[in-house]
């Protein structure tokens, strides 16, 4: 990368880029922030301009096209303010008041979404892009649930816990636990091995929640809180985060009562929730402002927050708390979780950092922003929970434009209708570098378009991604940057293969009954070969595949999409199954029995292979987390 330095007006200029081409021509004299064009082989010219512009050239030396972007001062110093240095951890207080501390549950309450089971691997990888991206804190899960939700939290404690980023960062990483001693036990020797360990335990508080649900008196909820705090203390936690569940529908006074006993217990967090998303943001905000002027003791702790989306509202209560002096926000990654989900971090990150500093009294975040598109991607292939279009930050339309009058808006500047870059969140936006990708491309330009993409992409993985690129290459003419992401995902969002699909071959149509003839390759090394009849070619290649693992499942959802246009596109196939096996049953946080769900994806210019790599997929992920628990 070639980078330049121009100052006018006391501005700094940003350096270009080899992926963006560049356009000869000459800046034009300009009175205020416009877009302009630069030119220039193998160095810069300087920019003329006005107003103490700050500039930003893109383009590659050598190059013919690109593009000069000038911006506005005070949009750069919104959009990206110089971000101060994370304060040092320190469980109940932050030494700058104006830092935010970011509390991902994607592990624990994202995971609790219908089909998002997740297995250890999948935790550890994602745990690892979350520490990349800057969390505070991870929740891991619930160690009590299952041995391979202990599995996962200590293992994530283990490693993602101990080990620093580039600039010494090392997450928290925390276990939920009900007040019950054996969840306590669980969570403190899940978590116990990381750097910073934390146990967050909870009791519901709302008059609803105690008279049926646990059917307790207010007494005898603040005594189990309490006891539970203590007995973290005995156990050597020294970081004690306290949820009252259903904060939003309870009883001020009694949470000034229950908060102030917990906070002499030893609780050094205080978490309040929205559980059933029932708050508005000034509501909410009026609630963490009342906490904070009548619980005893509330100066010397962190006061949090956990809202869910029930009315859409999530993102603004979660702001509206911070602004009232909450000083950890609880959120994950896509907004997943529990019904109509969670506060979204990535929205949550991106407003406090586009706004925070004039608008929110100079609040800001650890989050590295770059990470924030690999981190979604990742989740949501994992579990199977596809973000909508329309999402704000990572959806497919975020910084899409279709209508004429925004299009030329966008022409002219992109500020015009983007209040952030694509780049500024990891994702790299389309651009024609000379370079199409088909049949005849080699190894090095298929990576250099990846890492292009934000895909860290290592010689194994690659050698596998680039034989499935050549083999659509030679269907496909033209192998557009859609059809390389849904590629690279199935092969590094997905499972390690237990049993290998080798062959399938479906005869059907009006005059046929619909056969199947499926060729696998299983754990054994040995191949085993079953042909079957079924209701459709799909029908048939499930069943067939169902007579070979011999591990019988329940097909909850069944999706197909075409990934770009065209008779030729790429088919992704996306299954949801449920076990039928007793030992995945387990208990929620909530207290309900659950069965575990796997959702797992494919794809190929064929449907029906697409559709049964995507069923094997699916059982491949079941039949690890069986092979974990014995």
């Amino acid at each position: 990368m070639r980078t330049a330095k121009v100052t006018k007006g006391g501005s700094d200029v940003v350096s270009w880029s080899s992926r963006v081409r560049r356009s000869r021509g000459t800046l034009p004299t300009f009175s205020g922030h416009v877009l302009g064009r630069g030119e220039g082989r193998n160095g810069g010219k300087e920019a003329r301009g006005g107003c103490g512009a700050s500039i930003l050239i893109q383009g590659s030396s050598g190059t013919k096209g690109g593009r000069l972007v000038v911006v506005p001062r005070a949009l750069r110093d919104r959009a990206a303010p110089p971000r101060p240095k994370r304060p040092k951890y320190v469980p109940s207080k932050i030494d700058d008041p104006n830092y935010v501390r970011i509390f991902d549950t994607t592990l624990r309450d994202g995971e609790q979404s219908p089909g998002a089971t997740l297995t250890i691997d999948e935790k550890v990888q994602i745990a690892r892009q979350l520490s990349k991206l800057g969390v505070d804190i991870i929740e891991a899960g619930f160690p009590r649930a299952s041995p391979d939700d202990f599995k996962a939290v200590k293992l994530i404690a283990d490693t993602v816990g101990t080990q620093p980023q580039d600039d010494g960062h090392i997450p928290v990483i925390c276990g939920l636990s009900r007040t019950i001693q054996a969840d306590l036990d669980a969570s403190w020797n899940a978590v116990k091995g990381a750097a910073f360990p934390r146990v967050h335990t909870f009791i519901a508080t709302s008059d609803i929640h105690m008279e049926h649900k646990l059917r307790m008196t207010e007494d005898e909820v603040v005594e189990n809180a309490v006891n539970a705090v203590k007995y973290l203390k005995g156990l050597g936690c020294d970081d004690i985060e306290f949820s009252p569940e259903d904060a939003g529908r309870s009883r001020p006074e009694f949470l000034y009562r229950i908060l102030g006993e917990v906070i002499k217990a030893g609780a050094t967090t205080l978490n309040i929730p929205d559980t059933t998303g029932w708050n508005l943001p000034l509501e909410f905000g009026e609630l963490i402002a009342k906490l904070r002027a009548n619980v005893e003791g509330i100066e010397g702790v962190i006061l949090s927050t956990h809202c869910q989306n029930d009315l859409g509202l999530s993102t603004a209560n979660s702001l509206s708390g911070a602004q009232n002096g909450a000083r950890q926000l609880e959120c994950t990654i896509n907004g997943i979780g529990e019904r109509a989900g969670n506060a979204s971090l990535e929205e949550i990150a991106m407003a406090i950092m586009l706004r925070g500093q004039q608008e929110m009294d100079g609040l800001y975040t650890g989050i590295v922003p770059q990470h924030i598109h690999m981190a979604s991607k990742m989740v949501s292939e994992y579990s199977g929970m596809m973000v909508q279009p329309h999402k704000a930050i990572v959806g497919m339309n975020a910084f899409a434009h279709e209508s004429g009058i925004h299009q030329d808006g966008m022409l002219k500047s992109k500020e015009t209708y983007e209040i952030m870059s694509p780049e500024t969140i990891g994702l790299s936006r389309t651009v024609d570098a000379g370079i199409v990708l088909g049949k005849h491309s080699g190894r090095h330009a298929v990576k250099t378009r990846l890492a292009e993409m934000g895909y860290d992409v290592g010689n194994d993985d690659l050698d596998e991604i680039f034989k499935r690129f050549k083999a659509v290459a030679d269907k496909k003419k033209g192998i557009k940057d859609e059809d390389l992401e849904a590629l690279v995902s199935e092969h590094l969002f997905q499972s390690t293969s237990v049993w290998e699909l080798l062959e399938a071959q479906v005869v059907c149509g009006t005059m046929e009954m619909p056969t199947a003839t499926v060729k696998m390759r299983g754990p054994d090394g040995m191949e085993h070969v079953e042909s079957i009849v079924g209701k459709g070619p799909v029908d048939a290649c499930y069943k067939a595949v169902d007579k070979i693992v011999k591990s019988p499942v329940n097909l909850l959802d069944y999706s197909v999409n075409a990934v770009t246009e065209g008779i030729d596109a790429i088919a992704v196939t996306r299954v949801c199954v449920e076990s039928t096996d007793e030992r995945l049953a387990y208990e929620s946080a909530s207290g309900l029995t659950r069965r575990r769900n796997f959702t797992a994806q494919a794809s190929d210019t064929d449907i029906v292979v697409s559709s049964t790599r995507a069923y094997v997929n699916a059982l491949c992920k079941m039949l690890m987390v069986l092979r974990n628990i014995q």
